[in-house]
């Protein structure tokens, strides 16, 4: 797949982070306990499971699903025409064409925003992944998580959250020629 110019240098830090956790785990799975975490509650761990492939590296396919997810959503947002560049004497043949701009990007400028808004998101939710790679990947068969675990995978979610959101409040404030 060959993606638009605006997106490339966005994909490198999820390309970064995904390499790097892969290597990470690749480097851990030797030195892991037979039982390893499955499940972080608040509590701490409340689900053990034995170390696999699939169990080790869950994390790492959820990131690499979201990723390839998040980039075909930021390419498509990219390939959608924009309000501002949609015909004008369409529009006095209904309301199916008005409907449909509804949830296009304003223009191309607020369309590559987007895209890279999806980006940003991607990468905030590789760190918190990562953050979530250490504490399932500890030598020790220790129950006992940190509480500022949880808080530390929370941030990065909801700042790449919150900058998604702001880029769709830019599009919608910004006027359609």
């Amino acid at each position: 797949m060959v993606f638009s110019r605006p997106v490339r240098p966005w994909l490198l830090p999820n390309a970064a982070l995904l390499a790097a956790m892969t290597l990470w785990g690749i480097l851990r799975y030797p030195h892991l306990p037979n039982r390893i975490p499955q499940h972080l509650g608040i509590e701490g761990v409340d689900s053990w499971t034995q170390r696999s492939i699939g169990s080790v590296f869950g994390l790492v396919f959820v990131y690499l699903g979201a990723t390839v997810l998040l980039t075909a959503c930021a390419e498509l947002t990219l390939r959608v025409t924009p309000q501002a560049e949609m015909p004008k004497e369409a529009a006095p043949f209904g309301n199916g064409l008005v409907r449909s701009s509804l949830n296009r990007p304003r223009t191309r400028a607020s369309a590559i925003g987007t895209a890279r808004a999806l980006l940003v998101l991607n990468a905030c939710a590789g760190v918190s992944l990562l953050i979530g790679c250490g504490v399932l990947w500890r030598s020790a068969p220790d129950p006992e998580v940190p509480g500022w675990s949880f808080v530390a995978m929370l941030l990065p979610l909801l700042a790449g959250t919150a900058m998604t959101v702001a880029a769709a409040i830019r599009d919608r404030r910004t006027p359609v020629n």
